[in-house]
């Protein structure tokens, strides 16, 4: 019995034919059947009911598939063990984060990483939050730096970075300018600068709001150009405290809302080694190094 004949086997089970088995494993469709033939008669059963329009599992197959898959994931798991003790994590690990970031950890994180693991190949994709999540989900991305409000989303791991208050931001000369406070039904009342839907401040407004539509008179795809918006008077900006800058902030009350700001990889595997590394890493070097501002 050969691992190769496991695989082909979870192939065709899985895709029902054997067509589309050969072009997941990437051989010829004659020798993906010549392979399940040489394990049915090792084993000296049937796995495969060919009858039919689409393929199924015999009762025995059927038996026998779980095993398979455990054999093949065994297999999987004993190789990236070994290239781990061995010093061996090689491969490509995929990065994401949120656009025009201003907070310097990933980069360091990623210079710290390259230094210990040259081979490694990292790719580095720019999108909003709720991108850089679904991308995290469904395993297009290992591991990225996303902001978003409330609680962590399902399906991920976080390491917080910041966790802030969001704040109307104005310039000199605007209504708000000296207040300490504004509610948000006072928010309501005004035309506001914000990032887009699907980025942590943006969702982290429409939280607070309550089910309300708030009056995003200007919007941008960064924070520079939401904080300029705000310089040259044209409103108050939603922001993070610690971007306020040259504004002055005002706090947003009834309710307070506030943002995160982490690292996010998903709580389920499989990840390979090159990933699992980089996430040991972001989890080493943040572990007391958390901005909260109150």
């Amino acid at each position: 019995m050969e691992l190769r004949q496991l695989e082909y086997f979870v192939a065709v089970a899985e895709e029902a034919s054997f067509t589309r088995a050969a072009e997941r494993v990437h051989v010829a469709q004659p020798g993906v059947s010549a392979q399940i033939r040489r394990l049915e008669r090792e084993l000296g059963h049937d796995l495969l009911d060919r009858s039919g329009r689409s393929v199924t599992v015999t009762d025995v197959g059927a038996a026998v598939l779980p095993l398979a898959r455990a054999a093949l994931l065994s297999v999987e798991s004993a190789r990236r063990t070994v290239e781990e003790m061995a010093g061996l994590v090689r491969g490509v690990v995929r990065v994401g984060m949120v656009v025009s970031c201003g907070i310097m950890d990933l980069p360091e994180l990623l210079s710290s990483f390259h230094a210990s693991y040259p081979d490694v190949e990292i790719t580095l994709t720019e999108a909003n939050s709720d991108a850089l999540i679904s991308s995290l989900l469904d395993g297009q991305l290992d591991f990225a730096l996303i902001g978003y409000a409330g609680a962590v989303p399902d399906g991920l791991s976080v390491r917080v970075l910041a966790d802030e208050p969001l704040v109307a931001a104005v310039a000199a000369g605007d209504p708000w300018y000296g207040r300490e406070s504004v509610t948000v039904d006072e928010l309501l009342t005004r035309g506001l600068i914000c990032l887009p839907p699907g980025t942590g401040l943006r969702g982290a407004l429409d939280a607070a709001c309550g089910g309300r539509q708030p009056r995003i008179a200007l919007e941008a795809s960064a924070p520079p150009m939401v904080i300029t918006l705000a310089q040259r008077g044209l409103g108050p900006a939603i922001l993070a405290s610690s971007m306020a800058g040259g504004l002055h902030a005002v706090r947003i009350t009834d309710p307070s809302p506030r943002g995160q700001l982490s690292f996010a990889w998903r709580t389920s595997g499989p990840h390979s080694p090159a990933a699992r590394a980089l996430i040991r890493l972001a989890e080493e070097g943040t572990e007391n190094d958390v901005t909260t501002d109150l």
